[in-house]
């Protein structure tokens, strides 16, 4: 059974000294049937390990419902790690960050008005040892003491950046190390923080670990000032980084990553890549930043890395194998091949359901004197909107202070503006007719923005509207559409319209194959296929295709679905056998 130890000199794995060298796989961003693949992929580059976050979120989407199946069935994954004859390093939050909708936070945490997220706020305390009760039974017979391939867990997540150094912080940590240790927990624990952040982070009795990109040669001596005795180890080596709508594909090149790889190695240390494989931001689960700017992050978890999204090896691959196998046993099977890949030009798309005459099919409106922001509702994803009644005609200005975090205005059904919390819009000048107008609002959740203080962050409209100046109380009715579920909706041929419309098409393949939906020639949206949720796409950018799992695809009839929010040039998508990130530079 695969024990490990912090000893005063390093790791020891059974009494053996161990080098832990490992890297970034999530499940949640993997298509279930090709997670052996990947965990196969990653003993061919030399990892002994794998490291993945838990989606609280996903996990227990409200609080009296929880899953564990499919793409979210954890010990499904933690099973093929093990018969891969690789370890894991688990952190399950319960704030993960990641790049993910609310760093993994439940949303529904924040239908509480004044709730305090990672801290000793009793309500959220409350709802983590919840958490923790449900996890951890599933968890303890992965443990290596048990046999299993789990051989250290991580508590929180590069918390230094978020405290402040407090009493109520430290005790927060404590109470998180408390809580995995009286559970049955009986791995060695470790924290993980930025080197400027290390000592509001760290817990005493708990190993701290350091996240960087590059400045080894500086960061590993920060940490062993930190930590005078104990293994050195980079929990976090941003071997690439992500990408954000209206931004550049960010790539760093191979070399540059391999020789900071090769200076971690060589001084000893321990070292997690993040990401080995990044993988995908499936449906609405992708987070954002707000750093005075609201940031949200695209649909691909490219990341750069050394198998880039559909599992193939990049350059990275090579040279971090080269690498590794200078300090480590690796593998002389050959690389693996790139996947097959599918090329389907010209599928058009001939049916349409208006979305605003399928309302009732994909949510029940709510009515008050006010709207009601997406937690209110009881809503995790997607889009909310928003009806009233504007009855005095003439110019009329709107001001929305508190879109969250793009809103598409209608009078009457005809659009008449956009609002974009990115770019810091508030305020829309129309004219209202004679006999007054319906006023809607089509508001878009672009992803909880998951990092600093910024993760309480609410969707919706979260303040009060004012129309010329006064507050819009005449009655408003906010209709959730998470839209989890198309089943229902009304196709007819497809014709010429106004305003955000479905859009279906059907196509035949062979048999699945990895492929990439090319939305050229559309604006902004969300697609499915065969029901499974892909992504959002935007020509704004640098994202223009979104990868498609070989799995989501069956031999023989197929069916594709958009949601376009505004206008297309075209009624047609290509399927592509190369992806398309969009430009490295400017």
């Amino acid at each position: 059974m695969p024990t490990l130890r912090v000893e005063r000199d390093g790791f020891r794995l059974d009494g053996e000294a161990f080098r832990i060298i490992s890297g970034g796989l999530h499940y949640f961003r993997v298509h279930p049937d090709q997670w052996r693949d990947r965990l196969r992929k990653a003993r061919l580059l030399g990892l002994n390990a794998v490291d993945t976050y838990i989606p609280w979120n996903l996990h227990q989407p409200r609080p009296d419902h929880w899953r564990w199946d499919g793409g979210l069935d954890l010990t499904a994954f933690l099973d093929l790690a093990r018969e891969e004859g690789l370890h894991v390093l688990l952190r399950p939050g319960p704030y993960i960050c990641a790049e993910w909708e609310g760093g993994g936070l439940p949303s529904w945490l924040l239908a509480d008005p004044d709730i305090r997220l990672r801290s000793t706020d009793p309500r959220y305390l409350a709802a983590v040892d919840d958490y923790f009760d449900e996890l951890l039974p599933r968890v303890l017979p992965y443990l290596g003491p048990r046999g299993g391939p789990v051989l250290a867990v991580q508590v929180e997540n590069e918390f230094g950046a978020f405290s402040d150094g407090s009493e109520d912080d430290t005790a927060y940590l404590t109470h998180l190390v408390t809580g995995l240790r009286e559970r049955g927990v009986d791995v060695p624990l470790f924290t993980c923080d930025q080197p400027s952040d290390l000592t509001r982070g760290s817990v005493p009795g708990v190993l701290s670990t350091a996240n960087f990109g590059s400045g080894a040669a500086t960061h590993l001596p920060a940490l062993r000032a930190h930590q005078p005795e104990g293994p050195l180890m980079c929990a976090e080596f941003w071997n690439g980084w992500f990408d954000r709508w209206g931004g550049v594909h960010v790539v760093r090149p191979a070399a540059d990553a391999a020789a900071e790889l090769d200076t971690m190695l060589a001084a000893g240390a321990s070292v997690n890549l993040y990401m080995f494989h990044g993988g995908t931001n499936f449906g609405f689960t992708n987070g954002a930043n707000d750093k005075h700017t609201y940031r949200p992050t695209v649909t691909s978890y490219d990341y750069d890395a050394p198998l880039d999204e559909a599992g193939d090896p990049t350059a990275k691959f090579t040279a971090f194998r080269e690498v590794i196998a200078r300090y480590a046993p690796v593998s002389d099977a050959p690389l693996p091949e790139p996947s097959k890949k599918l090329n389907l030009l010209g599928v058009e798309l001939t049916e349409q359901a208006a979305l605003f005459a399928d309302l009732d099919l994909l949510g029940a409106a709510e009515s008050a004197d006010r709207p009601l922001t997406m937690e209110e509702l009881g809503q995790d994803f997607g889009f909310v909107l928003y009806e009233t009644r504007l009855d005095t005609p003439g110019r009329t200005l709107l001001h929305a202070p508190g879109v969250r975090d793009r809103a598409q205005v209608f009078l009457d059904g005809q659009p008449v503006g956009v609002l974009e919390r990115e770019s810091h819009e508030h305020t829309l000048a129309f004219t209202v007719p004679a006999g007054g107008a319906a006023l809607t609002l089509l508001v878009e959740n672009q992803g909880r923005v998951n990092y600093g203080r910024g993760i309480h962050d609410r969707k919706g409209l979260i303040g009060p509207v004012t129309v010329n100046g006064a507050p819009a109380t005449g009655g408003w009715r906010s209709r959730p559409l998470p839209l989890d579920d198309l089943g229902g909706l009304r196709f007819g041929p497809a014709a010429p319209g106004v305003g955000p419309a479905f859009h279906r098409g059907a196509f035949e393949v062979a048999g699945p194959a990895d492929t990439y939906l090319d939305l050229s020639g559309w604006t902004k949206g969300c697609a499915w296929i065969n029901g499974f949720a892909l992504g959002r796409y935007w020509s704004r950018g640098p994202q223009q295709r979104l990868y498609v799992p070989g799995p989501v695809l069956r031999a023989g009839a197929n069916d594709v679905v958009l949601l376009e929010l505004h206008a297309a040039a075209r009624t047609s998508v290509d399927l592509r056998d190369a992806p398309d990130l969009g430009p490295a530079e400017e």
